[in-house]
C-alpha cells in the first residue's frame, strides 16, 4: 500500500509539474516545432526549377509537388481563381525578377501542407540570404479602417488591373483559402522607392481564412504583416528575421495563439526591430477614427531574444524592446513569455497613463524574464505608475532572472529547438 501511495504522488506531482510547464509560453504536451520547421535552411538545397510561374493565374491551378516552381516577377492569382498547392511542393522566388505571389481579392489559395510533408517558398540562389525576394500577399475584402474601406498594396508590383493589388470591403467573412504548414524563408526583398517587402502580408482578410503553422525565416522585411482584417493565427513562427516579427496595423482585429519570434540582437534593421508592434495607423490622417482600431488578443506566446552575451548587447544597444503599443490601437495578452529584451514593453509616449487607456492594454499571467525593466512608456525612465498597475497580485504576472538555459528546454538545439518553457522553472513573484 505504501508503495502504491508513493508511485500514485510522484504520479501526480508530474502530472501537476507538465501542466505547469505548458500553462505558459507556446504550449503542447510535445514539441510542435519538430518535422515542419526549419532553423537552418541555408543548408537545404532545393534542386532546380522544373516550371515557371508568371503573369496572372486567372483560372483553377493546381501545383504538384513532383516539381519545383519559380516565381518570375510578380504573379498574380486573378479573376476569383483557386490555387492549390499540394504538400510538399517548392516554389523558389526569382532574384533576378524579385519573384512574389499576389493572391487577389475574391481570389483563393489553397497551400494546406502537412507537418510531415510542408509547403515551401524559398530562394532560387545557391548562397541565400535574406531579402533575395520578394514574399507573399493574401488580399481579401474584409474591413479597414482606411477613408473608403479600401486600399492597395503597391511595392512597385506591376499588375495588368489595379483591381489586383486592391484589399479590403466589408465582408468579415472573407475567405481567402487555406495557409497551413508553410515556411517562407529568405523573403522581405528592399525596393529603392516602396522599402521592404515583408514574408507574409494578410491585409484584408477574413474570418473564414485559414491561417495555421507557418514559418517566416531570415526575412529582410517584417516577418508577418497583419494588414485589417478579421482572423485568427494559431502556431506561428518567426525565425531571425531583420525587422519586426508580427506587425498589425490600420484595425486589425487579430487573436493569435501558441506561437513563436526568435530574435537575435546580431540580425536586425538599421532601424531597430521588434518581435510585435501593434498600431492602428501610420499616418492619422488616413483612418476614420470612429472604425475600430486595432485590436490584437494574443496567447500563449514566446517572444525570445537569443544573445550570447545579453548584458554586453543590451550595453551597446543590440537589443530593443519585444514590443510596441502605439496610440489608439488595443492589446490583450495573456499566459506569454517575454525573455531577454531591453525593456519588455514599451507604450508610445502620446498614450496617456490613465485607468482608460490601461484597460485596453493588458497584461496577466505573464511571465517576463531577464528583461532590462518590464514596461515603459517611450522616452520616460520612471515606469512607477506602470510597475504598480501590472504588478498587480491580480494580474498574476511573474518576474524573472534565469538564464536561457534555465529557462527553456533545449535552445541549443540548432536543429530541433525546444522553446516550450523548462518544468518548475516559474516562480511566482511581483517584482524584479
Amino acid at each position: 500500500m505504501k508503495n502504491f501511495t508513493q508511485t500514485l504522488c510522484l504520479f501526480l506531482l508530474a502530472a501537476v509539474n507538465l501542466f505547469a510547464q505548458q500553462e505558459k509560453g507556446i504550449i503542447g504536451t510535445t514539441n510542435w516545432l519538430n518535422n515542419w520547421t526549419e532553423f537552418r535552411p541555408n543548408h537545404v538545397d532545393y534542386g532546380e526549377p522544373t516550371q515557371i510561374l508568371s503573369g496572372n493565374i486567372s483560372q483553377d491551378t493546381k501545383l504538384y509537388k513532383k516539381d519545383t516552381y519559380l516565381l518570375l516577377g510578380s504573379v498574380f492569382v486573378t479573376e476569383g481563381a483557386t490555387l492549390t498547392i499540394e504538400p510538399g511542393t517548392v516554389i523558389l522566388g526569382d532574384f533576378k525578377t524579385n519573384g512574389t505571389l499576389v493572391v487577389s481579392k475574391g481570389s483563393k489559395i489553397v497551400a494546406d501542407g502537412m507537418e510531415t510533408d510542408p509547403i515551401i517558398f524559398s530562394s532560387n540562389r545557391s548562397v541565400k540570404k535574406e531579402g533575395d525576394w520578394g514574399g507573399v500577399f493574401i488580399l481579401g475584402d474584409a474591413p479597414i479602417n482606411k477613408f473608403g474601406n479600401g486600399s492597395s498594396v503597391n511595392y512597385g508590383l506591376r499588375p495588368t488591373s489595379f483591381e489586383y493589388i486592391n484589399y479590403g470591403g466589408e465582408n468579415v467573412e472573407s475567405d481567402s483559402g487555406i495557409f497551413r504548414y508553410v515556411r517562407i524563408e529568405f523573403a522581405g526583398r528592399r525596393t529603392k522607392e516602396f522599402g521592404f517587402f515583408n514574408g507574409l502580408t494578410l491585409a484584408g482578410v477574413g474570418n473564414k481564412t485559414v491561417v495555421e503553422n507557418i514559418m517566416v525565416s531570415y526575412c529582410e522585411g517584417n516577418a508577418f504583416s497583419v494588414i485589417g482584417g478579421e482572423f485568427n493565427m494559431t502556431q506561428m513562427v518567426s525565425f531571425r528575421s531583420s525587422s519586426d516579427d508580427y506587425k498589425f496595423n490600420y484595425g486589425a482585429q487579430c487573436h493569435i495563439t501558441n506561437s513563436l519570434a526568435i530574435r537575435s540582437p546580431y540580425v536586425s534593421g538599421a532601424d531597430g526591430s521588434r518581435c510585435m508592434y501593434v498600431a492602428s495607423y501610420e499616418d492619422k490622417n488616413e483612418v476614420d477614427l470612429t472604425k475600430k482600431g486595432t485590436v490584437v488578443k494574443a496567447e500563449n506566446l514566446t517572444l525570445v531574444n537569443v544573445s550570447d552575451n545579453l548584458a554586453s548587447d543590451i550595453e551597446v544597444g543590440l537589443v530593443k524592446e519585444a514590443l510596441y503599443i502605439a496610440q489608439h490601437a488595443s492589446l490583450e495578452m495573456s499566459k506569454s513569455v517575454i525573455s531577454g529584451f531591453n525593456p519588455a514593453v514599451i507604450l508610445d509616449d502620446h498614450i496617456t497613463i490613465n485607468n482608460k487607456n490601461l484597460d485596453r492594454i493588458k497584461f496577466s499571467e505573464m511571465y517576463f524574464n531577464n528583461c532590462n525593466g518590464n514596461i515603459f512608456t517611450e522616452h520616460n525612465s520612471n515606469n512607477e505608475d506602470l510597475e504598480n498597475w501590472y504588478g498587480n497580485r491580480a494580474f498574476f504576472n511573474v518576474y524573472s532572472k534565469g538564464s536561457d538555459s534555465e529557462t527553456f528546454i533545449d535552445l541549443a538545439n540548432s536543429k530541433r529547438p525546444d522553446f516550450r518553457l523548462r518544468i518548475n522553472k516559474i516562480y511566482a513573484s511581483n517584482a524584479d
